[in-house]
């Protein structure tokens, strides 16, 4: 079972290398192409209630049969447009990848609310779903929702699957956070892991060489004898920043009972509830039908102008991600 394992490594290696080179040359290409061209991306903003409305009506209409139906249409041409009410609530939409590469949208879309927003009247919704991933993306993330928070503009987390690690240290900012009935939501902890091949190395009489400067410079490695003072130094680095992680929590929503609750499990909505992870059962939907009663809804998007060179280069990481994520699942080293 080993060797077959070990042999699919080196094929998933080798294919990897050959897609690597190929897109590589692809995106040389096209960049050489296009490099004179601009790559600005758009910032949208969608009325949601004028759709909300449109719907409406639409609904209505469609039940009606006969001179009925002609009567209420004639009526519809009629109505003026509704006066559109003081109140906003601005809709941010992120859905959250491991690298956390959303975040470049999110800061524009942020930095463009806070142009316009009044604390006073207007508010915010994060419709958040993310599972997590690197610690300073998600960092970053957070602090852009911050934002908005410090300059005193009400901010509302709907979560309706999965705002867990990462994504609950965004959600964690939320002056109120909403819930679906199964979203899950926790995860305050911090994980990392890696494979060694040092041995199966020494075993084929293969020499791996590692030099650095600084005593903590690599603590653990791939390929290189990984020591216990290494383990050691790994593993306060992590508790460190679990530590981190449990404060940020804590100072952002203090009715929670940190040590409980930062165990680096995951709860679905109710069981989330009662710990004080959220504080309301509903989907983003309602929430927004709620909201659009009294409120103006806008939904802003940030689309960034993505060159074919860096779509086929994006592809081919996916491409391999997906392989790689294959292999490491196969042999066990990865798992959520």
């Amino acid at each position: 079972m080993l060797e077959a394992l070990m042999e699919y490594g080196v094929f998933l290696i080798k294919t990897i290398t050959i897609v690597a080179a190929i897109v590589f040359v692809i995106a040389t290409i096209m960049n050489a192409a296009q490099r004179q061209k601009e790559s600005k991306g758009e910032l949208k903003i969608e009325n949601m209630s004028d759709d909300f409305r449109e719907t409406q009506k639409e609904i209505r209409l469609s039940l009606l049969r006969g001179k009925a139906r002609k009567l209420a249409e004639k009526e519809a041409k009629k109505e003026k447009s509704v006066d559109a009410f003081e109140q906003r609530s601005f809709v941010i939409d992120f859905k959250g990848s491991m690298d956390a590469r959303e975040v470049e949208s999110l800061r524009r879309e942020v930095t463009a609310i806070l142009t316009i927003a009044d604390p006073k009247k207007d508010q915010v919704v994060v419709r958040l779903e993310s599972p997590g991933g690197v610690v300073h993306g998600y960092g970053l993330a957070a602090a852009q929702l911050k934002r908005l928070r410090d300059a005193g503009i009400d901010v509302t987390i709907a979560v309706d699957k999965v705002a867990a690690s990462g994504g609950y240290m965004m959600a964690c900012l939320g002056s109120q956070v909403v819930a679906a009935p199964f979203a899950v939501v926790g995860s305050i902890g911090v994980l990392a892991q890696l494979p060694n091949f040092h041995r199966l190395l020494k075993k084929n009489d293969i020499d791996f060489e590692l030099i650095t400067a600084g005593e903590y410079k690599r603590t653990l490695t791939v390929f290189g004898e990984n020591t216990e003072k290494g383990r050691k130094k790994f593993q306060e680095d992590i508790s460190d920043i679990h530590l981190l992680f449990k404060d940020f929590v804590a100072e952002n929503r203090p009715s929670l009972d940190i040590e409980k609750v930062a165990t680096g499990e995951v709860w679905f909505g109710k069981r989330a509830l009662e710990r004080g992870l959220i504080d309301k059962i509903q989907t983003s939907d309602d929430l927004l039908l709620e909201l659009a009663k009294d409120r103006e809804i806008f939904k802003v998007c940030y689309k960034p102008k993505v060159k074919l060179a860096d779509k086929l280069a994006h592809s081919g990481q996916a491409m391999m991600d997906r392989m790689v994520m294959d292999w490491l699942q196969r042999v066990q080293f990865w798992r959520f």
